[in-house]
Formats: structure tokens, C-alpha cells, sequence
């Protein structure tokens, strides 16, 4: 597994932009298509909110890649 960290310069950041940013997904329509069908966790759990706030302390999953909001 890689682990990455994503340095939080706002409050927060929407888990779509996440993934669009990263480079992990081709579109934002790539990135929302892949959360509603529960491609993504959140903090350990599975979650389909495409606009999902992540602040520092959380923990996403996705394609055998964890990310550190930090």
C-alpha cells in the first residue's frame, strides 16, 4: 500500500477535489462516479458523499492508497 499525505491549507477540502488534485482520477465526473459506487473510505468507512469536507486528522482510502489530511 502507498500512503501519502496531503498538506490542508484551507479548512477543508471536498473529497472529490481530493482525488481530482492527487491525480488519481481523470475528471471530477471520473472522481464522483467513483465515490457514489463506494470506491472511496473515510476514515475506515465506506462513503458515497461526493462533496464529503476533509479536515486535518482524516484518513482516505482509495485504490490501495491511503491519504493523511494533515
Amino acid at each position: 500500500m502507498q500512503e501519502l499525505e496531503f498538506k490542508l491549507d484551507t479548512e477543508y477540502i471536498k473529497l472529490n477535489n481530493l482525488l481530482k488534485i492527487l491525480s488519481l482520477v481523470k475528471s471530477g465526473g471520473h472522481a464522483n462516479n467513483l465515490i457514489t459506487k463506494g470506491f472511496v473510505r473515510y476514515n475506515g468507512e465506506v462513503d458515497t458523499r461526493k462533496r464529503l469536507k476533509l479536515r486535518k486528522g482524516d484518513r482516505i482510502e482509495f485504490d490501495e492508497i491511503f491519504i493523511r489530511i494533515c
